[in-house]
């Protein structure tokens, strides 16, 4: 309860406001809905038509905003219950913690009332990961792991050949064999944007590979270990040697636009990538790429876990229209409507069971569908992890300190990878904030 008080007092600081919420709009009832600006998140947007058509009173207004913004604004909103929002995008991370403290909606009974909507034909690990005591308290809208994509050409061309099953010495060697200044191309691109879902994502899954935890099983933090700082020295090394321009300040849309304007020669990221990969309306680099599992070092995989998903704040006001709202952008027929409208290689992956046996899904996404679900299939603690840790997740620490910790650890991260902090003492300032939070789960024991 204590930490929960301080989260409380944390996020209040965060709270603008955000007037509409629960409002009767011109043509009836508005839907307030927070969601975060990627691609996929857009294509749902520019369909609402689609769902006020088939809805009438029913209005969608969207706030869509940055990765790191959104989760600040939707995180301050649903723990102090400002009643902003009817509708939420949140994540694996904070789905089964909210669920915990009463701030969500439990979804079984809206799911089992509606006819066709289909709970079982979630992937399993996607549906398990945004459950509490077995109720689903959010959606999935896509899921994901992470992975590498590569170049097929560049390789081809450099004499190269990518494993089965790459190390990230490996992928080391490659970027530096394969960077281009002199054309622009970068070796490899690397987030390096601070923010706990920025460079803590892909860093925090090297780390895992080399054999580091942030706390270990008596929650001493572990930031300054042997491991860690192998970790934390290669990361920085290879994006400040062989990565791309400005890296520090490089997120996932960032490293996004280089890979598919034929700027770097390797992307280790999230699986999503890849539909706006081999997105004709927005890649130069169509049919060109392959795509590896994600690279290890010490465990036998290291790819993440991870699913943007939809959840009704407990306080919102109208829950049974957030619902229809909710069951139209997740549910099947969702799938096949982004597919025939805007291309298949924009539906959102991952998810859905039946999504892969749609037959214009499997020829579109045949370069990637395998490697995603095998992706999704692999991510386990067990897999990606060398020791045991008393924290859920893999790319991130299930515990509601991180939002706070990982961005400050994120910052070090970043200055060290910008040239303005060695890692060491990056390492040294990052340990200091993990165990103040080590010793709060210590008190507690």
């Amino acid at each position: 309860m204590r930490r929960l008080g301080y989260l409380l007092a944390a996020v209040a600081l965060l709270v603008t406001g955000c007037a509409g919420a629960g409002a009767a709009g011109g043509g009836g009832r508005t839907l307030v809905i927070a969601i975060v600006s990627n691609p996929q998140m857009k294509d749902a947007i520019s369909l609402r038509p689609e769902f006020e058509k088939a809805n009438p009173g029913i209005n969608l207004k969207f706030v869509s905003l940055p990765e790191n913004q959104a989760r600040a604004k939707i995180t301050a909103s649903t723990a102090t219950e400002g009643g902003e929002f009817d509708v939420v995008m949140i994540s694996n991370y904070e789905a089964p913690q909210w669920a915990a403290n009463g701030w969500l909606e439990n979804l079984e009974p809206h799911m089992a009332a509606t006819p066709g909507y289909d709970r079982q034909d979630f992937i399993p690990s996607i549906r398990d990961s945004l459950s509490y005591k077995d109720q689903m308290y959010a959606a999935p809208f896509y899921g994901e792991s992470s992975f590498l994509a590569y170049r097929k050409d560049l390789f081809d061309k450099a004499g190269l050949t990518m494993p089965a099953k790459p190390t990230w010495r490996q992928i080391a060697e490659f970027a530096a064999k394969l960077d281009d200044r002199a054309n622009g191309v970068a070796g490899i691109c690397l987030r390096g944007k601070p923010g706990w879902g920025e460079s803590l994502a892909p860093f925090t899954t090297v780390a895992n590979t080399f054999g580091a935890q942030w706390f270990d099983q008596n929650w001493n933090a572990k930031l300054t270990s042997p491991e860690f700082k192998a970790a934390a020295e290669f990361y920085v090394n290879l994006v400040r040697e062989h990565g791309e321009v400005g890296a520090s300040s490089a997120g996932f849309s960032e490293c996004g636009n280089r890979y598919n304007q034929g700027q770097a020669a390797m992307w280790y990221d999230a699986t999503v990538m890849a539909g706006t990969n081999e997105d004709p309306a927005s890649s130069k680099v169509v049919g060109k790429s392959g795509y590896a599992p994600a690279p290890v070092e010490k465990t036998q995989s290291s790819g993440w876990l991870y699913t943007w998903s939809l959840a009704i704040p407990k306080v919102a006001k109208d829950k049974d229209a957030a619902w229809k709202f909710m069951a139209w952008m997740t549910g099947k027929d969702f799938v096949r409507k982004v597919g025939e409208t805007y291309g298949w290689n924009r539906v959102p992956p991952g998810v859905r069971k039946s999504t892969y046996d749609i037959p214009a899904y499997r020829d579109a996404a045949k370069a990637y569908a395998q490697p995603t679900l095998d992706g999704i299939a692999d991510a386990s603690q067990q897999k990606a992890m060398l020791n045991p840790v008393p924290y859920p997740g893999i790319q991130f620490v299930g515990i509601p300190e991180f939002q706070d910790l990982g961005t400050r650890v994120s910052q070090q991260l970043s200055a060290a990878i910008a040239g303005r902090e060695s890692v060491d003492g990056a390492l040294k300032q990052s340990q200091q904030y993990a165990e103040t939070v080590g010793k709060s789960y210590q008190e507690v024991r």
